[in-house]
């Protein structure tokens, strides 16, 4: 059964103040992700797995903190370290991913800081009634256009 707000905000707090003085990525992070799926009433080990193995972009090899295929993936730092760095070893894992299994999100954190990235555009009207232009930026007209 699916849990509701409350529960979730519940569950947050008392996660938030479990790991509020971790710093060790290294010792802790795994146990981290477990709590933070938790917080969802989700169970990690159904939905992702730690370290998958990747090529990296420069041919090099990388494992990629967290993957929930198609969906998040999760680069994790000690506390106080660089997220614009996480960001971009995140972004460096996508070439040796299957097309299938690229993520919607990206979720950098150092235990104390997230940044969430949505990878898919908001969605936008193709048409208004003026005709607009496509994606593909070819003007469609509409009937009251014309």
């Amino acid at each position: 059964m699916p849990l509701s707000w409350n529960e979730i905000r519940d569950r947050a707090l008392a996660f938030s103040r479990e790991w509020a003085d971790e710093s060790s990525e290294d010792a802790e992070a795994k146990s981290f992700w477990d709590g933070f799926f938790n917080v969802f009433g989700i169970t990690r080990r159904r939905v992702a797995s730690f370290e998958t193995p990747v090529k990296k972009g420069d041919g090099s090899g990388g494992f990629i903190d967290l993957l929930w295929k198609g969906v998040l993936l999760v680069e994790h730092k000690s506390r106080g370290k660089d997220l614009d760095r996480a960001v971009r070893q995140a972004f460096d894992y996508f070439p040796g991913l299957k097309e299938r299994d690229l993520p919607r999100y990206v979720l950098v954190s150092d235990f104390a800081r997230f940044r969430l990235y949505d990878l898919e555009p908001p969605p936008v009207p193709l048409l208004n009634q003026e005709g607009v232009p496509d994606r593909a930026g070819v003007v469609i007209p509409t009937a009251s256009s014309r």
